[in-house]
């Protein structure tokens, strides 16, 4: 692919005189490099590694000219194919380094440090949003709604036990991951109505991942996904709302593990996602309230923001996912077709700001 290199100071203003073939080497977890050869007769959509082949078969569609590395737990192996390869652009997939989500932060400061540009969030956005009590207190001092919550660090058996739940708390609660995301560790037990649930649940969490966990209130009502794109220049996306139309209640369901990647257990509940349909007031309240979750977290280049809205229609902010999954049917991308432009267009955005950063 030939495309203008882009001034820092206008995303959409093409400065250079000449064109220049980019190299793009996309960063991913060893475990998530994609067969080479693939039945494409056969649903693949829920293959673990299917975000990694859409953006990578996707770039070579472009015509860059694309190289592929396996991470994880060596930085040599970046620092080795840099200098190799010299890329123009980093396409960043990883989620974690040596096992632990927490480091993906460290990974893309790395990148920094070596002069790449990179796709995807900055390492101060991702210690911001990574860390979901971290995130609600800066939207809580920022006036942003987000269900009250209480975060338990460095559990311990013995600690499990005596913990006490701040009064400030009413049940139903979630119990969840502190710092996990792709839903691990949600279920339909995820949701507790006694202090005895809770406590069961921290325990299973904390045997399972060796996890800190937070609990929040349960925010009855509808789930809707926002997703936002751009360094100072923001936009967002149409607004996704996750359906479930084969139960009574569905403003009693989460996404869960089992519902964001079981197929059978999708096709159970008639799990889907749409584009939400929302009063204009309060799409409108969604638009602004988004671009000021980005800002006051300080994300770029892409995000997807996720709420509960209640009966009410008071939106409230369950987290902030910075670099959120790209394949095409996940919920950012099915946002970003929405607005009628193909998914490649997407994946040249996201090379355009990062070389506009």
């Amino acid at each position: 692919m030939y495309i203008y290199s882009l001034s820092k100071d206008d995303e959409s203003k093409e400065s250079s005189s000449y064109y220049v073939k980019k190299r793009i080497l996309v960063l991913v977890h060893i475990d998530l490099i994609p067969p080479k050869d693939i039945d494409k007769s056969i649903d693949i959509s829920f293959e673990p590694w299917i975000t990694e082949y859409h953006v990578i078969e996707t770039l070579k569609e472009l015509k860059y000219d694309v190289d592929v590395l396996g991470v994880y737990d060596e930085l040599s192996v970046i620092r080795e194919k840099v200098n190799d390869f010299k890329p123009h652009v980093i396409f960043n997939l990883l989620e974690e380094f040596d096992g632990n989500v927490l480091m993906d932060q460290h990974i893309v400061s790395f990148l920094e440090l070596l002069k790449q540009n990179y796709t995807g969030c900055s390492p101060r956005g991702l210690m911001l949003s990574r860390d979901k009590s971290l995130t609600k207190k800066i939207l809580t001092y920022h006036r942003i709604a987000t269900p009250k919550f209480q975060a338990f660090r460095k559990l311990t058996e013995s600690k499990i036990k005596k913990i006490k739940l701040s009064k400030k708390l009413k049940f139903p609660l979630i119990v969840k991951c502190l710092n996990e995301d792709a839903s691990l560790g949600i279920s339909s037990g995820s949701v507790v109505k006694s202090h005895e649930k809770m406590i069961e649940r921290i325990t299973y969490l904390f045997e399972k991942f060796k996890a800190d966990v937070i609990v929040e209130e349960f925010i009855p009502g509808k789930e809707v996904y926002v997703g936002v794109v751009g360094n100072n220049r923001l936009e967002v996306l149409p607004m996704i709302e996750l359906h479930f139309d084969n139960v009574e209640k569905p403003e009693l369901e989460i996404y869960s593990e089992r519902a964001k990647w079981s197929k059978k257990h999708r096709h159970k509940k008639g799990v889907r996602i749409a584009v939400s349909k929302q009063d204009e007031e309060l799409e409108k309240k969604l638009i602004k309230l988004s671009k000021r979750v980005f800002q006051v977290l300080e994300l770029d280049g892409i995000a997807r923001i996720d709420y509960r809205i209640d009966d009410h229609g008071n939106p409230y902010v369950i987290e902030a996912n910075p670099n959120p999954n790209l394949a095409k049917d996940d919920e950012l991308a099915v946002s970003w077709i929405k607005t009628g432009k193909p998914y490649k267009e997407l994946i040249k955005k996201l090379i355009t700001l990062s070389l506009s950063r």
